[in-house]
């Protein structure tokens, strides 16, 4: 059968049995070595010469330890069999001659083995001891070496994974390399996994990360981890499965998980190992087993690595026809589909490793290792024990880094730290012998320890320091108003006279000023028609220049262009011209105009027809042309002096249409020059003849504008001088009259802060003594806030199952020893007083809470746990004060549901989703795992938006959703799986709180109106409290705030 399952008589008499008998330690001996003997071939001979006594001792063992330490209803998993010794000797098989070199450092690899498969499953110190004596009398009986001269005096690990080039399974260094190593591993697996985790690698997690790491790389290997909720099997594991670069399968259950999702499940996982060849880590907790028929499965997995009738026929044909070139890849030779199932079966074998994390709290462990032997018998076991003292103080270490304190309060709390787990361990076991009731202490609970106290102690120092300053301003300010009274007063006796006299002295300046002011007026009105009369004259040169420019505009850019065409004029143009034996006509009027310009004479020369003489110009404009400044005279022409007899002259030639540039230019380019210059001459002179008599008149009219802005300036000086005297006495007037008006508002300063002086004593005089009492009571406090915090966290972390009683008697405790490694503390301590807020704590009581400290207290938990609570409330009161206090319009509404509901998840997604409070009613001893991701916060980030994934659905996460859970029973017994998960508070009622509820039922049975005029009385008191807490901070804050007097 697949497990120790029950087989009726009836059953078995269609069977003959056969019973196998143990083989004998000689037939063990031989067996293994011969498979030692040919592993050791290429060894060194000392390491040769250890063969058959390490085959011998390692029987002996075997023999010992199943004949010594027998199961038993708490260590019901000290069953050994022969696959244990195979199992050394498998680890023994990986050595290599390059790791060994020689007989103690295979003695020391036996002892690792040995430590791995015996001894990582022995549950107290006790048995541990009596192993490793165990193994020291073995070395010394056959080897005649002691334990730790094997091992060099320290802990030896092997393993594979130091060297990233290297594959040898060799002695790991020291614990502090092994350690970064493994930080380092755990940086790379976050930086790339969307679920990073935040764990402290000290050496106890690092020892047991080695050890899962070698049951993973091990063929076929196996691991059942076994210890309490929050130990970090899981967490080890997904290190461990990184580190070995495999891949990491889980389930994820949902509402409606049943037998179906889960065989779909194993598919999907024997398809991965055996199909696609991936090497998969399959991590199952005890908690996902919802059905028993899981642990049969997984029974048939780890014994035959399949789980029959698992896959429909046409899911075989294609696992089948995949696996077909594998086959051939092998060199396999058998086709046929039983061929290739073998072939599956031994890939699934090979690269699925399954690790099974478990508790030993309760029957379900027991009974589950009496059914499915396989779960002890296929896996190799490692039971995680409490953490060590160092294991305490390295994590606690870690967390403590960055506070800010002295280094030698730091090593107390860390001390302090460890002593309150463990103090409450023994608690809990008191707890248990007195009243019977379960709680169990984990490392989770150290950790919310560690975190609520880093969290707590800058806030509540922050808190107390700013209160207590509050006060201190607040009493300094009372002191400087009643020490500034007196001399308020004498300073406005002073300041009063000062004031009569600057007002005097005042009203003479602004009759002074008012006189000269007016004979400045007088000068002013006449300066200003003086500058009239010189404005006109400026508008009147002004207009007559600009006729000016106007009538030059025309002649100007003739005479440029002129200029320019001459300036473009070379010798040899002007040579050209000169050599000409007979020039046309052109070029001769050209040159007969120029000689007019110059005043050239023209030669005699007889007429053409022989009558007399005729002007001729042609010889003389060559002698003129001659002169080596011909060009340069003409561009220095005295144009505006030229004679009127000459323009007369010229104006003949101008008038010619013969004289025109264009033409002229046709016959000779040098003429063309010399026609526009003789031109531009004739326009000049004409234009220039117009505009003499208006540059006349601007030259008069700039000379009386001279004359006229000379005798305005000296106005304008006489005026400037006047007004410069009456601004000066207008500046000793407005700082006369700021000065008056100075003392003026200091006296009006004076008088209003002596009427606040005297306001502010008359009003806040009889809080002096009382702020003065808080003061000091905030400044004991700051004294004492490291160890009140620290208790405080305390009693958040691990408290609430417990009743009154041990609370104040564990308490006692951490105060006797906080004290006792100077940790200033309050005594007696009260968590109210610590991290309670009255007013709030007033409105729990209005709400429903029973106003007795242990209540009270377990509020205090609800506002300050990092966990859900589940609350113990046989009584309902906790259920009833959760209703009245998150019932709308307080909050978006409670959404209340059970276990038993249909649709409760459906409620619950609402609830995360739209930021509601929800309360899970009436639970049992077992929750649901489909709460899991809530409980735990498994918050992750979806497209930019918090979200959280609830079974089969991915929601938005409101961060105002507040989650409540309440339990009717009386002593429910939560496994640590539970209580990691969620705050436990023990809300059963007090005696104090049930006299004031029974009180209340009378009175409202024979009073009713005194009850009713009692609950108007505690909400009128509730509110004025509140009122008066914030008058007395807006006090506080505005006096605080206040700069100066």
């Amino acid at each position: 059968t697949a497990g120790r399952n029950h087989v009726t008589p009836r059953y078995m008499r269609h069977f003959n049995q056969l019973w196998l008998t143990d083989y004998s330690a000689c037939s063990l001996e031989r067996i293994f070595s011969t498979i030692l003997a040919w592993h050791l071939a290429d060894f060194g001979g000392d390491v040769k010469a250890t063969c058959s006594k390490l085959v011998a001792c390692t029987v002996a063992v075997y023999t010992t330890i199943s004949a010594e330490l027998l199961p038993t209803p708490a260590k019901s998993h000290y069953t050994f069999n022969l696959r244990d010794v195979a199992k050394v000797f498998q680890g023994v098989l990986q050595s290599s001659p390059k790791t060994i070199g020689g007989a103690d450092e295979m003695l020391c690899l036996w002892q690792h083995e040995c430590r791995r498969v015996f001894a990582d499953r022995l549950v107290d110190d006790a048995d541990s001891l009596w192993f490793t004596t165990l193994l020291d009398s073995q070395l010394k009986g056959a080897f005649n070496k002691d334990l730790a001269t094997v091992t060099g005096g320290t802990t030896a690990l092997y393993g594979d994974f130091m060297k990233d080039d290297s594959s040898l399974y060799e002695r790991l260094p020291g614990m502090d390399v092994l350690t970064t190593k493994m930080s380092a591993m755990l940086d790379d697996f976050n930086a790339v996994s969307k679920r990073p985790m935040s764990l402290v690698l000290f050496p106890f997690a690092v020892e047991h990360v080695c050890r899962i790491l070698r049951i993973l790389k091990s063929p076929f290997g196996n691991a059942l981890l076994v210890g309490v909720g929050g130990s970090g099997r899981q967490s080890l594991t997904t290190l461990a499965t990184a580190v070995a670069d495999f891949s990491l399968f889980q389930i994820e259950l949902s509402k409606n998980y049943d037998t179906t999702a889960w065989r779909e499940d194993l598919k999907v996982l024997l398809r991965k190992a055996g199909e696609m060849g991936e090497s998969t880590v399959f991590l199952l907790s005890d908690v996902q087993i919802k059905d028993e028929s899981y642990v049969e499965d997984l029974n048939n997995l780890l014994n035959a690595g399949e789980v029959p009738n698992l896959f429909a026929a046409d899911e075989v044909s294609q696992i089948a026809e995949t696996l077909t070139p594998v086959m051939k890849q092998e060199g396999g030779a058998d086709f046929s589909p039983s061929g290739l199932w073998r072939l599956f079966v031994q890939r699934c074998r090979a690269n699925m490793h399954i690790v099974l994390a478990m508790s030993p709290i309760g029957e379900a462990f027991r009974n589950r290792l009496r059914k499915f032997p396989s779960l002890v018998n296929c896996c190799t076991i490692d039971w995680f024990t409490a953490w060590p003292a160092d294991a305490l103080h390295t994590v606690a270490h870690s967390y403590f880094r960055d506070v800010e304190m002295e280094e030698s309060t730091r090593e107390a709390v860390v001390k302090a730290c460890s002593f309150f787990q463990v103090s409450v361990r023994e608690a809990s076991q008191e707890f248990f012998s007195e009243l019977r009731r379960h709680n169990y202490v984990t490392p989770t609970s150290y950790l919310e320890l560690l975190g609520a106290f880093r969290s707590l102690l800058d806030v509540k120092r922050s808190e107390v320091s700013q209160a207590k300053s509050r006060y201190d301003v607040g009493l300094e300010k009372l002191q400087q108003t009643a020490e500034s009274v007196e001399g308020m007063q004498a300073e406005l006796i002073e300041l009063q006279p000062k004031l009569v006299v600057a007002t005097k002295e005042t009203d003479e300046l602004m009759v002074k000023i008012e006189k000269d002011s007016a004979d400045a007026q007088q000068v002013r009105d006449k300066v200003e028609v003086e500058e009239a009369a010189a404005t006109a004259k400026a508008e009147e040169a002004t207009a007559i220049k600009v006729e000016c420019e106007a009538g030059l505009a025309e002649a100007l850019p003739a005479l440029e262009a002129s200029i320019q065409a001459l300036q473009t004029l070379k010798k040899d143009d002007i040579t050209e011209v000169k050599g000409m034996k007979n020039p046309p006509g052109g070029v001769k009027l050209t040159m007969e105009a120029v000689c007019i310009m110059n005043e050239v004479k023209p030669e005699k020369v007889p007429a053409p027809d022989g009558k007399g003489k005729v002007d001729d110009y042609w010889g003389p404009a060559k002698k003129m042309m001659s002169d080596s400044r011909f060009l340069q005279n003409l561009m220095d022409y005295n144009k505006d002096n030229i004679k009127p007899e000459i323009i007369e002259k010229i104006r003949v030639y101008t008038n010619n249409d013969a004289f025109d540039p264009e033409l002229i230019k046709k016959a000779s380019k040098a003429c063309f020059g010399l026609c526009c210059w003789v031109r531009a001459m004739e326009v000049y002179d004409r234009v220039a003849k117009d505009v003499e008599p208006k540059r006349m008149r601007l030259a008069k009219a700039e000379a009386e504008f001279a004359e006229v802005s000379g005798l305005l300036a000296e106005k304008k000086e006489a005026l400037a001088a006047v007004e410069a005297k009456i601004n000066e006495l207008q500046a000793q007037f407005t700082a006369a009259d700021e000065k008056k008006k100075d003392l003026g508002q200091q006296v009006e300063d004076c008088s209003q802060k002596l009427d606040r002086a005297q306001t502010l004593i008359g009003g806040l005089g009889g809080e002096k003594d009382r702020w003065g009492a808080s003061s000091a009571q905030l400044g004991e406090q700051l004294f004492n806030i490291t160890g009140d915090v620290l208790i405080a966290s305390g009693v958040v972390s691990y408290m609430g199952p417990f009743t009154a009683v041990f609370r104040e008697r564990v308490t006692t405790r951490w105060i006797e020893y906080c004290r006792s490694e100077q940790i200033p503390c309050s005594s007696p301590f009260s968590l109210g007083a610590t991290l309670g807020n009255p007013v709030k704590v007033r409105e729990w009581n209005i709400d429903g809470l029973p106003n007795d400290s242990f209540s009270i207290d377990n509020g205090i938990v609800i506002s300050y746990a990092r966990r859900w609570p589940l609350m113990i409330d046989p009584q309902m009161q906790a259920n009833k004060w959760i209703k009245t206090m998150c019932a709308a319009p307080k909050t978006a509404g409670l959404v209340t549901f059970k276990p038993s509901d249909g649709d409760f998840v459906r409620s619950l997604e609402n609830a995360v989703q739209f930021g509601k409070p929800a309360l899970l009613e009436n639970v049992g001893e077992d929750i649901d795992p489909v709460l899991e991701p809530v409980l735990l916060k498994q918050i992750f980030k979806s497209g930019g938006v918090d979200s959280l994934r609830i079974g089969d659905s991915t929601v938005e996460y409101n961060p105002d959703f507040r989650f409540y859970i309440t339990s009717k029973l009386t002593n429910p017994h939560y496994l640590p799986e539970v209580s990691v998960k969620v705050t436990l508070l023990n809300f059963m009622i007090t005696p104090e709180g049930l006299q004031d509820q029974l009180l209340g039922i009378v009175v409202a049975k024979e009073k009713p109106e005194l009850e009713t005029e009692k609950s108007a009385l505690i909400l009128e008191a509730a509110g004025n409290k509140k009122q008066l807490k914030e008058i007395e901070d807006k006090i506080l804050q505005v006096l605080s705030e206040s700069e100066g007097n």
